[in-house]
């Protein structure tokens, strides 16, 4: 029986004896990262300096609720504005695994900077069980690179430490819940962020229709479990796909692409199921997201597919 008291006592205590100089974490504002930055704050304080980067593919409103966030837990926050230099490194790349790479060869860059400007020696990452799995390996097949896995580089020069590294996502909650962390029912959101919610070419443009459809998933999804319409599912969110299909603007013949809606219920990540959405529900969403971004999306799906065969994630 997993017991997270004792997990955290345990962790704090192995931080002591791992970090003796200082370190640096990435701090997204998901679960797993703010856990891991609880821990070693609690474990090391002011040798950890936690750093979140905008990477231009973070959710609506992202920054400033992380910002405020850490704040509350008391960790110290340096942000650094990077959206610029992740569109123009991921500039014509499509490919997933490409992506992923590209986002973590850069992630461990800014780090390293930053790494720099304090003379860090450690990283501290929020990596999780499923990551490491999925990212492959030895005798595993890789099913996606995770950007805190199959993103680092070789050469890189930080000592990478993972305290939740043997855990799952529930495990995880667990232990965010016993240290009082507001996001510990928060929905998983993936490292590359809407980079792999926006399959194809990544520009400012495509990736901010993405973000305005999965806010708009969000916020119908969440006053429809707030109503008593549904169960909040595990994960939700809209993925922007590269398929363009004729559709009608007034009177006017037009070609836009395609939004797919996603929400699936889940104990740990490594397998799930589609959640039952109602149609009423489904046809607000639809409405809104179509709407909003006149023009540039003109049709709207929703994904019934199982983890296996599929995955969360499109990318």
């Amino acid at each position: 029986m997993f017991d997270p008291k004792q997990f955290i006592e345990e962790s704090i205590a192995e931080l002591k004896e791992k970090i003796t100089q200082t370190a640096i974490i990435a701090c997204s504002g998901g679960v797993d990262s703010s856990v891991a930055a609880a821990i070693a704050n609690r474990a090391v304080g002011d040798l950890l300096h936690c750093v979140y980067v905008d990477t231009g593919f973070m959710r609506k409103y992202e920054t400033d609720n992380i910002e405020e966030m850490l704040d509350d837990i008391g960790i110290n926050l340096t942000i650094v504005k990077a959206g610029d230099r992740y569109f123009k490194a991921l500039e014509g790349v499509s490919e997933p695994e490409a992506k992923r790479k590209i986002i973590g060869g850069l992630f461990i860059k800014i780090f390293e900077e930053e790494q720099q400007k304090v003379d860090a020696k450690c990283l501290v990452q929020g990596t999780i069980a499923p990551d490491w799995i999925e990212s492959g390996g030895g005798v595993r097949d890789t099913i996606k690179s995770h950007h805190n896995v199959g993103g680092l580089p070789e050469d890189m020069t930080l000592i990478v430490v993972e305290p939740l590294r043997d855990l799952y996502k529930d495990e995880v909650r667990m232990v965010a819940r016993e240290l009082g962390i507001a996001v510990a029912e928060r929905q998983p959101f993936p490292g590359p962020g809407l980079a792999v919610r926006c399959l194809g070419d990544l520009t400012p443009e495509r990736v901010e229709v993405c973000r305005e459809a999965c806010h708009i998933v969000e916020t119908e999804l969440e006053a429809a479990a707030e109503a008593g319409l549904i169960e909040i599912p595990w994960q939700y969110f809209a993925a922007l796909l590269p398929v363009k299909s004729v559709g009608v603007h007034g009177d006017v013949r037009a070609y836009g692409e395609t939004v797919v809606v996603r929400a699936v219920t889940s104990l740990d990540g490594m397998s799930a199921r589609y959640s039952p959405i109602p149609h009423d529900v489904l046809t607000k969403i639809s409405t809104r997201i179509t709407n909003t971004v006149k023009g540039a999306v003109n049709r709207v799906v929703y994904d019934i597919t199982h983890k296996p065969p599929g995955t969360i994630e499109w990318e």
